[in-house]
């Protein structure tokens, strides 16, 4: 589809699409600056605070599964506003935690709720735009999802030094209430044919199948799984890198994530720049090189030098930074052949990087060392990613030759 026929033009789309997509890994990583704070605070072990971010991951993986279909049944509004309904109750319930087993469950919520924001807003750009027109959006919408992890820890750092713990949650709250009120006030209804046969469970499996058999899908869909996936594993990592192997304080550590951050909004301004000369797709090379150079140098920096902020943080830099050259062109691709079922799409594809996320991060858990997980598990992702997307991009250029 054209701009000519859109229902919101590409600003209003972009802004929306950027909001909710931003709520997910916000709400993530805002506090992973108190999770060692957490475990002084409800007298638990580092194992049993980390399970909230599992927590919260799963809860988050699973509804991508459910939230899209339902937006493609009853509409991407009103399916909108009844998940943000959710993630505003638990965030509150999480201001009040008493104990970690509560907090584990209101996190677990809180995943659920947020799970709306990435479905939707890939979804709502997919309904209105493909082409360069959905790149540019989605390049936008990419700079909120990557920068939303690598932002908010600073804010949460900050928020935690000068007031505590609980008002970081009071600070997704605040989030939550603003986005809502800019759903209703500016989000338009942009699915043509809603209808609840979408929700018929083999019709709803079927579509799941196909997209897990469809080379078109697989090759950017796993890119992203691994490369996203392993941006929210850092996030599981890094608090306890840099404030136990490196020394940081809490605020300190927030603030060394702007190199992240920094880079990422670097690769943002620069994509978008050569968008409006080059096709998406071209990027792409530069992107995947520049991350195999970014594991090998993470790699080598854990095993061989001792902990620094500029020893952890360049690499995860460099891995940011290329990671915004690659996700327009992937999140298009992975969309575009698929609009009958945009809804569906858009959950799986948030299913994977999640996915990514958890397995990831329980990998790492499982290995005990954050700094192993950090030499091993986090190089290896984008990696894989890189082999899976040319392994299934030759798969399609088989199927179209036998044709």
């Amino acid at each position: 589809m054209s701009a000519d026929g859109a229902i919101m033009n590409a600003k209003r789309t972009s802004l929306l699409g950027a909001g909710l997509v931003a709520i997910g890994p916000i709400s993530m990583a805002i506090y992973t600056p108190a999770m060692p704070t957490l475990v002084e605070a409800f007298g638990t072990t580092g194992s049993a605070v980390k399970l909230t971010l599992t927590a919260y991951f799963a809860g988050f993986a699973v509804t991508q599964l459910i939230c899209g279909p339902f937006s493609d049944a009853f509409g991407r509004k009103p399916v909108t506003l009844f998940f943000l309904g959710i993630y505003l109750v638990s965030s509150v319930l999480a201001t009040f935690a008493p104990s970690i087993e509560f907090m584990v469950i209101a996190r677990a919520m809180q995943g659920v709720g947020a799970a709306v924001g990435v479905s939707i807003s890939r979804a709502i750009v997919r309904d209105q735009y493909t082409g360069q027109a959905s790149a540019r959006i989605m390049n936008t919408i990419a700079m909120m999802l990557a920068l939303g992890p690598a932002i908010a820890p600073t804010i949460g750092g900050i928020v935690l030094e000068l007031f505590g713990w609980r008002e970081i949650f009071w600070c997704m709250v605040v989030y939550g209430l603003l986005l809502t009120a800019a759903v209703v006030v500016y989000q338009q209804e942009t699915n043509p044919k809603p209808g609840t046969h979408h929700l018929n469970p083999r019709r709803l499996l079927g579509n799941y199948a196909s997209l897990l058999k469809d080379p078109r899908f697989l090759s950017p869909g796993l890119l992203i799984g691994f490369g996203l996936g392993n941006l929210y594993a850092l996030a599981s990592v890094l608090p306890f890198i840099l404030i136990y192997e490196v020394g940081l304080t809490p605020s300190q550590f927030g603030i060394s994530m702007i190199l992240q951050s920094g880079s990422f909004i670097a690769g943002t301004v620069l994509t978008g720049r050569l968008l409006k000369v080059v096709d998406a797709a071209k990027l792409m090379p530069y992107g995947m090189a520049l991350w195999v150079v970014a594991s090998s140098v993470m790699c080598y920096s854990a095993f061989a030098l001792e902990p620094t902020v500029l020893s952890i943080m360049g690499p995860v830099a460099l891995f940011a930074f290329a990671l915004a050259m690659i996700l327009p062109a992937t999140f298009t691709e992975s969309m575009a052949p698929f609009p009958h079922i945009a809804g569906a799409a858009s959950s799986m594809l948030g299913f994977l990087q999640f996915g990514g996320g958890i397995a990831g991060s329980l990998i790492i858990a499982v290995l005990g060392d954050p700094m192993i997980g950090f030499a091993t598990v986090l190089p290896a992702m984008p990696i894989l990613g890189i082999i899976s997307y040319h392994v299934f991009k030759a798969r399609i250029s088989s199927i179209a030759a036998a044709e």
